[in-house]
Formats: C-alpha cells, sequence, structure tokens
C-alpha cells in the first residue's frame, strides 16, 4: 500500500501545475470591440449595451460587467467557477454571431486571449543598441511575436513600445477646396488602388497560363502616383493634394527600462489551466531558436521571469522538509537511543508530502506559494504527533517489558 502511494505521490508531484501564485481570477471571457474616433457615450450606446444585452440568458453566466472609453469597447462575461473556459467561449461565440449585426458597419467584436490576470508569465525586451524604434518594433511584431506564439501553452504574445509603422497620407485641404476633391474620393482612391484581381487560366500553344495582377501598395511612390480625378486631360495624383510619407501610430505612452530609455518587447501570455513553469521553459528555448534568425547586434533580454519565484517556492519547501527531516531524525535518537523509532517518524514525512501532492491533484491545487507553504506548515504538526505517539509507545513497552 505504501509503495502504491509513493508511486502515485511521485506522479502527482511531476503532474501538478506548478505557479508562482494562486490564480484567484473570475472564470470570465472578455469581449474586445474596436471603434476608433468615437467618444464614450456612443461606445457605450451603439456597441457596449447592445452587446450586454444580448448575451444575457447564457448558461451558468454569473455576471456581465461593460466598459466603455474613447475608440474601444470592454464586456466581461462572468461565468460560474465549475464552468468550462472554453465551453464559455464557445457560447459567447455563437451569441455573438447575432449580436455583430446589431453593431454599426465594420465593427466586428473579437474574444480575448483565454489567458487569466495572471497569465503575464515572461517579458523580454530587445537590446539592440542604434537601432530604429520602429524597426525593433516592425521585428517584434512580424517575426518575434510569431515565433513564440506557436510554443505549446502560449495563448498571445502581446507587444509593446516602440511605433507601429504606417504609411500616413497628410492632406492639404486647402488643395482638395481648389482641384474639388473630397476627403472621401482620397481615402475611396487609395483603397482602389490597393487591390488585386483575380485573372484565369488559358491554353496557349498547348501550355496552360495563368494571369494575375499585382495591384497591392508596395512603396510610398505607388501612393504618390494614384491619380484622383482628370482636369484638362491632367491627372490630379495623390502627391497634388497631400504629403505621403512613413510614419509611427498614435502613442498614448512609452516603455522604459531602469531609466535607461525606451524599450520595444513583448508579454508572454499563458493560456488557461497550463503549467506555468514547463510554458516558461518551452518559451526560452524557443526564444534561443529565434535569436538565431535576429540582426546581428539585436538580444532578447528578460526583463520579467515568474520561473525564478516558482524555483524560489519549490527550494523553501525543500529545505523547509529536509531540514525537519534532519531535525526529528537527530531528536528522535538522542533522546530515544533507538534508530528504528526515528526512521518510523521520519519517514511519515515525505509520503505525508506525496499524500498531499495526490489530493492537490485531484481538486485541481496548483502547486503555489499558498498550497506549498501549507504543505510546510502542516509537516511541522505531522511531526509533533509522530514524536509524541513513538515516544508513547516506546514508553509503554519499556514498561511491560520491566513488569515482564
Amino acid at each position: 500500500m505504501y509503495s502504491i502511494m509513493i508511486i502515485y505521490g511521485i506522479y502527482s508531484v511531476i503532474n501538478t501545475p506548478v505557479d508562482a501564485i494562486p490564480d484567484l481570477s473570475e472564470n470570465q471571457v472578455i469581449i474586445y470591440t474596436e471603434w476608433m474616433g468615437r467618444n464614450p457615450q456612443i461606445i457605450e450606446d451603439q456597441i457596449t449595451y447592445p452587446l450586454t444585452s444580448n448575451l444575457q440568458g447564457i448558461p451558468k453566466v454569473r455576471n456581465i460587467r461593460g466598459a466603455s472609453m474613447f475608440g474601444m469597447s470592454f464586456v466581461f462575461v462572468i461565468f460560474e467557477d465549475d464552468a468550462d473556459i472554453y465551453w464559455a467561449r464557445a457560447r459567447v461565440l455563437e451569441r455573438l454571431n447575432y449580436a455583430t449585426r446589431l453593431l454599426p458597419q465594420n465593427v466586428t467584436p473579437t474574444l480575448g486571449p483565454d489567458g487569466t490576470g495572471l497569465g503575464h508569465v515572461y517579458w523580454y525586451t530587445l537590446d539592440a543598441p542604434g537601432f530604429d524604434l520602429g524597426e525593433l518594433r516592425a521585428l517584434q511584431d512580424w517575426y518575434i511575436r510569431f515565433g513564440l506564439q506557436t510554443v505549446e501553452g502560449v495563448s498571445e504574445v502581446a507587444s509593446f513600445g516602440g511605433y507601429q509603422k504606417q504609411y500616413q497620407v497628410v492632406v492639404d485641404p486647402l488643395k482638395l477646396r481648389y482641384y474639388d476633391i473630397s476627403l472621401t474620393d482620397v481615402v475611396a482612391k487609395i483603397k482602389e488602388n490597393n487591390n488585386e484581381v483575380g485573372g484565369r487560366k488559358f491554353e496557349l500553344s498547348d501550355i496552360g497560363y495563368i494571369i494575375k495582377t499585382t495591384g497591392y501598395i508596395k512603396s510610398l511612390n505607388e501612393i504618390e502616383n494614384i491619380p484622383l480625378k482628370t482636369v484638362n486631360t491632367i491627372p490630379i495624383q495623390i502627391k497634388d493634394v497631400a504629403t505621403v510619407q512613413m510614419g509611427g501610430d498614435l502613442r498614448l505612452g512609452i516603455v522604459d527600462e531602469n531609466g535607461e530609455g525606451e524599450k520595444v518587447g513583448g508579454i508572454v501570455i499563458m493560456r488557461y489551466g497550463q503549467n506555468a513553469k514547463e510554458v516558461i521553459d518551452r518559451v526560452k528555448i524557443k526564444i534561443e531558436d529565434i535569436k538565431k534568425g535576429l540582426p546581428a547586434g539585436i538580444t532578447i533580454k528578460p526583463a520579467y521571469d515568474r520561473s525564478d519565484l516558482i524555483n524560489a517556492t519549490i527550494s523553501t519547501l525543500k529545505e523547509a522538509v529536509t531540514e525537519e527531516i534532519i531535525v526529528v531524525a537527530i531528536v528522535l535518537f538522542i533522546f530515544l537511543l533507538h534508530a528504528r523509532s526515528a526512521i518510523i517518524v521520519v519517514v511519515t514525512i515525505p509520503v505525508s508530502v506525496l499524500f498531499a501532492f495526490i489530493l492537490m491533484d485531484w481538486f485541481g491545487i496548483t502547486s503555489n506559494i499558498m498550497s506549498l507553504a501549507g504543505v510546510a506548515l502542516a509537516v511541522g504538526d505531522l511531526v509533533d504527533a509522530g514524536i509524541v505517539m513513538v515516544e508513547n509507545a516506546m514508553k509503554t513497552i519499556s514498561g511491560e517489558a520491566e513488569t515482564n
């Protein structure tokens, strides 16, 4: 029986998810909707309220909360604790298929990542002296982020810092008025000229050819040469009424590291219910592979690594259990002068710890700083009871031996 318990306990220790902090966040699904340029009141009336009202009635929903801000809407659907998170996300998606029709045109709500508020397990920054912040952000968005999102257990990689590159068309209103061109015409012409049209296949001399067009914009000059209208056989182009440039998106803040200047980096968000330590280890392995494809002079530097706290928590439990075993063995041997009695108490300590991990595995409790601290404290009480029982047994046996 003891051997089975020990084997099962070791299995539970290996398979119990390990984290530093207990996840007490609510079982929720977040719906994010963007409608840039609109004030919070319009966002509330045309997006947040229609979504919250039409998400009512989903099974196992405890509460629905909404938050409206400039250009963005957040709806938090709180489920019961026993509801499976992926079942909950599927139910919310079913309702969104209908609720989307009630929203303004070209406004599409999206679900947030399947993680929790404690899912930020790894932060990193790009250490690249002499590189432009826009180039670093592009490298993060189009290379590093995509590589890390393939790691098992990672829900999302959020980018921060730097400049998000974009083509900017700065229109001169006086020139628009002079040529009698509206701003809507400029936007429409740019959209029409940034498109490709499919062709067809035809045969010539028993050889099949596929026709295709190349219409996507690839440079600033192509935007500048887009025609808007014709005046006296002279085409009026974008460059005649506007200035085309490469710039960065509007920023609401910056990311600074230790007062050394702006940084570009990312946040690795762990998927719901995953083993934090294993996810971080897989992320580190993937980062080593990604580094091989980075330009010379760019390195990925960790800014926050939760595995350090996890390893410290596990080390604390190991030290506490080891010290208690040694102290108990020494005390029992000195006062009782009986090695087998000391072994009986000493063996119960690791076996009891393994049994605690079996129950943690059954009830889905992660190995975190709170649960492991409880195990360490409980071992002290267990040792006290074991010492008392062994000492009492020794006295009883000694008394019976003297009587006989």
